[in-house]
């Protein structure tokens, strides 16, 4: 698909789809680009417009110099956003952002949120629209702004987990730990967090590399009046919240060790209760055993009263063990 928005004044305004042999011209004055999984035909619209489109495996290499370079006076730029597939899985993909003095061009695989909210807030966004300079700011200023959603959502979600361990409701305060069920839940619940805390710090890694490689080039462009400080500014929000991932990531981590505890707490009650069980039968055997000998002289078996003698000394013992239990306060 393709997705081509004009300057309207201090807004962005959606350019109607063309077919494609008229595509190239109708594209000439567009500012943004935005192309979501390129058909070939589109491809090939920006390619005259001088753009070359990279592929999915070219914005997946991991090498630096494959990321951000700059060929033939265009700036290329890729980041990792997390976004959704078609299906609404949740995935962190590459994102191509190619900058020209005329107009930015970015291409995806996927839907990270700025890309549908920013074209209705370039006017309030960074800048403003009126370069494409701008417009990639802006955008990237969506994106951190996003970013930071994200990452206030898991800190909620973390809360959620804390109390639900350390402070767990009244009714059920007196049960103990909670059930083993809503631990798995929780922990699960924690584990998805930590994923998405994963792909945040991803994305705010290649954003501050790619806001670095900007600002190298900010000196070569002929409008940069206000670049530098939006720079700047952008800069220290990334650096922000990388602090402030880590901090999260030390809460899912802190999460973490505390739901695997509290299932080796009800574990080990479970273990206990069954270990007590056993050591409570463990005198009424021997004393079973004992009168399951094949001795030819036991004169309790020929007592009216051995039967009985026998099964209350088994049930004593049994007793005596459980007596022993609770004052020692092992139950």
């Amino acid at each position: 698909m393709l997705f081509a928005y004009q300057r309207n004044g201090a807004k962005l305004r959606r350019l109607p789809p063309a077919a494609e042999p008229e595509a190239a011209a109708c594209l000439a004055s567009a500012i943004w680009i935005d192309l979501y999984k390129p058909l070939p035909g589109q491809v090939e619209a920006v390619r005259q417009l001088g753009i070359e489109v990279p592929t999915l495996a070219d914005m997946e290499e991991i090498e630096v110099s494959s990321r951000l370079y700059r060929e033939e006076g265009l700036d290329y730029m890729t980041v990792v956003l997390p976004g959704q597939t078609e299906l609404k899985e949740q995935i962190s993909s590459p994102v191509c952002f190619v900058l020209s003095s005329e107009r930015l061009v970015t291409v995806r695989h996927h839907v990270p949120r700025p890309f549908e909210t920013y074209p209705e807030r370039a006017d309030k966004v960074g800048l403003g629209c009126a370069r494409p300079e701008q417009v990639f700011l802006g955008l990237i200023e969506e994106i951190v702004g996003r970013l930071a959603d994200l990452m206030e959502g898991s800190g909620r979600s973390l809360d959620t987990v804390s109390r639900a361990i350390f402070q767990p409701p009244v009714a059920t305060r007196s049960l103990g730990a909670p059930a083993p069920e809503r631990l798995q839940e929780l922990l699960e619940q924690v584990g998805r967090e930590g994923e998405r805390l994963a792909h945040i710090r991803l994305a705010l890694l290649t954003l501050e590399r790619a806001v670095g490689f900007f600002a190298q080039t900010v000196p070569d462009r002929i409008e940069q009046e206000g670049l530098k400080p939006a720079i700047k500014s952008l800069q220290r929000d990334i650096a922000a919240m990388e602090v402030h991932a880590d901090f999260v990531s030390q809460r899912v981590a802190l999460a973490t060790d505390a739901t695997l505890g509290m299932i080796n707490l009800a574990q080990n009650a479970t273990v206990k209760i069954v270990s007590v069980v056993a050591v409570l039968f463990l005198p009424p055997t021997l004393v079973a055993s004992i009168y399951g000998m094949n001795f030819a002289h036991m004169p309790e078996l020929e007592r009216p009263w051995g039967y009985p003698g026998a099964l209350g000394l088994m049930l004593a013992s049994a007793a005596g063990a459980w007596a022993y239990f609770k004052w020692k306060k092992w139950l």
